[in-house]
């Protein structure tokens, strides 16, 4: 059985990437499922190879986009196909996640704002594989200063020992 063709007689997956692209740049990500984004951030880190059956993988086995961006190296590499360079691009989105949330929540007032706090600790620690305990510092108009993880616990369960 032959490939898939096009009228034009070339691969169906002739020019996928041009059109991926394009679709999100014409209608940003709302015009993606979320294994086309992760797929057109993966073409940067593999550039040779078809991304659309690891991102599908990827999305399969963590849930969500949110939870492939936050899980641990070794589950990441359980996932065939993904190496250092796979892992380091998912990382570095993440870290863009976080410093931006971050940013939206320390231009204004954290108390006022409720639901941009709740969007800030969600991106920084909702996927994480431990409970975590943080403190935010605000400084006296409530504005978030610094975010500190005290500790760490289980899965379910942090201790906090105030003296």
């Amino acid at each position: 059985m032959g490939e898939l063709r096009d009228a034009g007689g070339l691969p169906h997956f002739h020019g996928h990437r041009d059109r991926l692209r394009a679709r999100f740049r014409d209608g940003g990500a709302a015009a993606l499922a979320d294994y086309e984004l992760l797929e057109l951030a993966l073409f940067r880190v593999l550039p040779r190879r078809d991304t659309k059956p690891l991102a599908k993988a990827l999305l399969t086995k963590f849930g969500t986009l949110s939870e492939v961006l936050a899980a641990a190296p070794l589950r990441l590499k359980e996932v065939e196909g993904i190496g250092d360079s796979v892992f380091s691009e998912l990382k570095l989105i993440k870290a863009f996640a976080e410093r931006t949330a971050g940013e939206a929540v320390r231009k204004r007032p954290v108390l006022t704002s409720w639901s941009a706090l709740l969007h800030y600790c969600r991106a920084a620690m909702a996927f994480e594989e431990r409970e975590q305990f943080r403190v935010l510092f605000l400084d006296k108009k409530n504005a978030l200063i610094a975010d500190e993880v005290q500790g760490s616990g289980t899965v379910d369960h942090t201790p906090v020992y105030p003296r």
